[in-house]
């Protein structure tokens, strides 16, 4: 298993917890070097607030471990390619690396539907590489999607 497998398996686990919880399945861990300093994943119904995303939660979590709101030297790993908000809020928390699992076409941010992260287009990039455990954080968003429409 390669690292960035390691990590992606522990976002898979935050994103069980969504779907277990009846939230979208989607889950985050920040790792900077061989630690993970924070785990978070939706919860937006639960809590019923729109910013609850796993990549805002990780993010403010990390935040408050590290004492600052930048986040250098810091990778994410999420189920999903992230939203137009979580793309802002990684390039505002200068993390440097974005591992994702599932493409999102219709609002991925990571360069699906557009590439916010791009080097030169903002103050700040954020490296980014799609496809880790893919067909996994795939699968896990089809059954909740699934489940949805079959009132399960």
């Amino acid at each position: 298993m390669t690292t960035h497998e390691k990590f992606m398996k522990e976002a898979l686990k935050q994103a069980k917890k969504a779907a277990k919880a009846g939230e979208m399945p989607v889950g985050a861990v920040i790792v900077r070097g061989d630690d993970i300093i924070s785990r978070g994943y939706n919860r937006r119904e639960t809590k019923k607030n729109a910013l609850l995303h796993a990549e805002i939660t990780a993010i403010e979590r990390a935040c408050k471990k590290l004492g600052g709101w930048r986040l250098p030297e810091c990778s994410m790993y999420v189920t999903l390619e992230p939203c137009p908000m979580c793309a802002g809020a990684l390039l505002n928390a200068r993390i440097e690396n974005l591992y994702f699992g599932a493409f999102d076409a219709k609002s991925g941010c990571a360069g699906s539907a557009v590439n916010l992260l791009d080097k030169g287009y903002l103050n700040h990039s954020v490296n980014a590489e799609g496809g880790i455990l893919e067909e996994e954080c795939a699968a896990l968003l089809k059954e909740f999607f699934r489940s949805l429409r079959h009132g399960k």
